[in-house]
């Protein structure tokens, strides 16, 4: 719930969406978890797990899989992709519903006190605090939209290279996968005559692929999947911000600014109106 507070002619707004206080994603933890476990439950119950442990097939895959992604991307911007993967897992959830009524609330005290009056006002979220910010320094709005929008797509280009990294680790590591189990078939078929070089070999073939397959399925492409999401929805909000900063420029009516940025909810999430 949206509350405003004023003290000194100072306005306080807050929400719970907007504390700095990053939340974990259970649906992500509990599907990595769960993905995992299943395999090592599977792996249990049919034999001993450390014949699943393979040193050289480890090597092929995970270290082959690393340095060709390398090949693909910078190396700043590979060890970034780790940093960025936190998106999945943990965030801070921006609710649509009280970026809107918080709008809504700015543009009553803008309607009030004149855009200097939004000077006085207290905003945690970043993005809609840098809005608020060039509205007061006086900027003219093709300046305003100029910037916020350069902000929204240099963060949108940011995630998608931290999804591009991820989604090339999938397609990597079964590949990798696959020569490890070339490497393996041809080390078994060169020493056919020798029984005790036979299982190593046959392993290395295996194992990579098995390797290969889990770090696509059940981490690589899930975290890519999720990262795409989160990114849509930061930039949906954004987007939605740089509306209502741009609306509240304009001095348009909050109802009317309200009935802007609902057009962002999708169909049956819409709350009423605010008063």
């Amino acid at each position: 719930m949206l509350l405003l507070v004023t003290t000194n002619q100072q306005w306080n707004i807050t929400s719970t969406a907007f504390q700095e206080r990053p939340d974990m994603d259970l649906a992500t933890l509990i599907g990595l978890v769960g993905a995992l476990a299943a395999i090592a439950i599977a792996i249990v119950l049919g034999g001993d797990f450390g014949m699943f442990v393979n040193v050289p097939g480890l090597m092929i895959v995970v270290g082959g899989t690393f340095m060709v992604t390398l090949m693909k991307f910078p190396l700043s911007l590979t060890l970034s992709a780790f940093t960025v993967a936190g998106k999945a897992f943990i965030y801070k959830p921006q609710k649509p519903t009280e970026l809107i009524e918080q709008s809504v609330e700015l543009a009553n005290i803008a309607r009030k006190e004149g855009l200097l009056g939004l000077e006085q006002v207290e905003v945690e979220n970043k993005f809609l605090k840098k809005g608020i910010e060039l509205l007061v320094d006086g900027h003219d709005s093709e300046f305003v939209r100029k910037m916020l929008s350069k902000d929204i797509n240099l963060t949108i280009e940011r995630n998608e290279d931290g999804i591009n990294i991820f989604k090339a680790i999938g397609d990597v590591a079964p590949a990798m996968g696959m020569i490890g189990t070339l490497i393996g078939l041809v080390q078994m078929m060169s020493n056919m005559d020798d029984p005790k070089a036979l299982g190593p070999a046959m392993a290395v073939a295996l194992l990579t692929t098995f390797y290969g397959a889990v770090i696509a399925n059940a981490l690589a492409l899930p975290i890519a999947d999720k990262l795409a999401h989160r990114n849509k929805e930061e930039g949906i909000n954004k987007s939605m911000i740089l509306e209502g900063v741009s609306a509240i420029q304009e001095g348009l009516n909050p109802r009317v600014i309200e009935g802007m940025l609902q057009n962002y909810l999708p169909e049956g999430s819409k709350p009423g109106k605010a008063a």
